[in-house]
């Protein structure tokens, strides 16, 4: 079944293969005139990333590509950014990749007016410093499925000299308009699209499983995680198949737009890990899912055994779920330890003071202090459930 949609939640959101075709067109009527197109190394010389430069050029839009992207993206990166837009004469920017390429475009627009560097707006004091009139306009066009960044009112970059990562937040940061062409998805190789499919289910589990009253969040959480049991394994097996390639597309912006709600543990622990070790953010995610669930279980088990009821499980409660999520994780081909990746205990004692400290530490279903992240931690390295 072809799927095909224009929506305004959270965003304009245009939905369709084929659907990057009105870029061009999308960028004229946002009042853009020479776009700042950011993008991370690899996408930078696909032939669909040359067809768009084309494409804008011959709409009379003066493109620029900037790709100097690290996969957990720095403040050196958006610096870098920065200074190829206002060099350039930038007035938009047009955000093509995943979570990495999205969330750096994101920063090189929210600073790219300004006069302060990307950590004066950190934290959310730094808010109202900044200048939401010079914040140019962004289209984001996701090409793949996890982080729903495209859908997002902030972005987490690596401050390189701290070994932290940063959460930088402003609502001008919410691209003004999604194309969301599932077609530019169909080249990500399987092991991208398990990471990334994780990600999205951590994002929608950790909302769900998240305290405090949104019922909306939690409404979106559970079909996002639907799509993602439905479909996920689909895309893996067949990274042709567009229906399938378009529901994860969909899954992931609702994970991102449901944690609105707040996230939690594995997000706590994978920020700190992406900063010291440069770990891929979806495969840390998909790792750690089964430890912090365990983790959280003496407060959560009633919340999974309502969501094993609303997904269809044939068997309700919460180790059917924990069996579950094993199982898929395994089918991804993902790894079911941390030092699997080449990540050892040795820094046990840092990395649990730099989760109990992170932001997303505050809305987990438990608020874990830092000996208790370091033990979940060692656990996830050694495979100790």
């Amino acid at each position: 079944m072809e799927l095909v949609a224009n929506w305004n939640y959270p965003t304009s959101y245009i939905l369709g293969a084929g659907r990057i075709n009105s870029l061009a067109e999308n960028a004229l009527a946002m009042d853009m005139k020479r776009p700042l197109i950011v993008t991370d190394p690899g996408l930078a010389t696909f032939e669909f990333m040359q067809n768009m430069h084309t494409a804008l050029n011959m709409a009379g839009l003066g493109a620029q590509v900037f790709s100097d992207i690290k996969a957990n993206p720095t403040g050196g990166n958006v610096a870098g950014g920065v200074a190829v837009y206002r060099e350039g004469g930038h007035d938009g920017v047009i955000a093509v990749g995943g979570g990495s390429a999205l969330d750096a475009a994101k920063a090189i627009a929210l600073v790219a007016g300004q006069t302060g560097t990307l950590w004066d707006y950190v934290g959310d004091e730094n808010v109202a410093k900044v200048n939401a009139d010079a914040v140019p306009p962004i289209i984001a066009v996701p090409t793949t499925a996890g982080t729903g960044s495209e859908v997002g009112r902030a972005s987490v970059i690596t401050d390189e000299n701290a070994h932290i990562k940063k959460i930088v937040f402003h609502p001008k940061m919410m691209p003004g308009l999604v194309i969301a062409d599932p077609e530019l998805t169909v080249g990500l190789p399987a092991g991208l699209t398990a990471a990334t499919g994780m990600d999205a289910l951590s994002h929608n589990l950790e909302a769900y499983c998240a305290p405090g009253y949104h019922p909306m969040a939690v409404g979106i959480s559970v079909e996002g995680m639907r799509l993602i049991k439905d479909w996920l394994p689909v895309a893996f097996k067949d990274g042709s198949n567009i229906e399938a390639r378009s529901h994860m597309l969909v899954a992931s912006s609702m994970g991102a737009t449901a944690f609105q709600r707040g996230l939690g543990a594995m997000h706590a622990l994978a920020h700190p890990l992406g900063a010291l070790y440069d770990a891929h953010h979806g495969t840390l995610n998909a790792v750690l899912m089964p430890y912090v669930l365990v983790a959280n279980k003496p407060v959560i088990e009633n919340r999974i055994d309502d969501l094993t009821r609303m997904l269809g499980f044939e068997k309700t409660g919460f180790t059917p779920f924990l069996d579950w999520v094993l199982e898929t994780r395994e089918s991804l081909k993902m790894p079911h330890t941390l030092a699997e990746i080449g990540i050892d205990d040795s820094k046990a004692a840092l990395v649990g003071q730099m989760a109990a400290v992170d932001p997303t530490a505050d809305t987990n279903s438990i608020l874990f202090d830092a000996a208790i992240y370091s033990e979940i931690f060692r656990k996830s390295v050694r495979g100790k459930l």
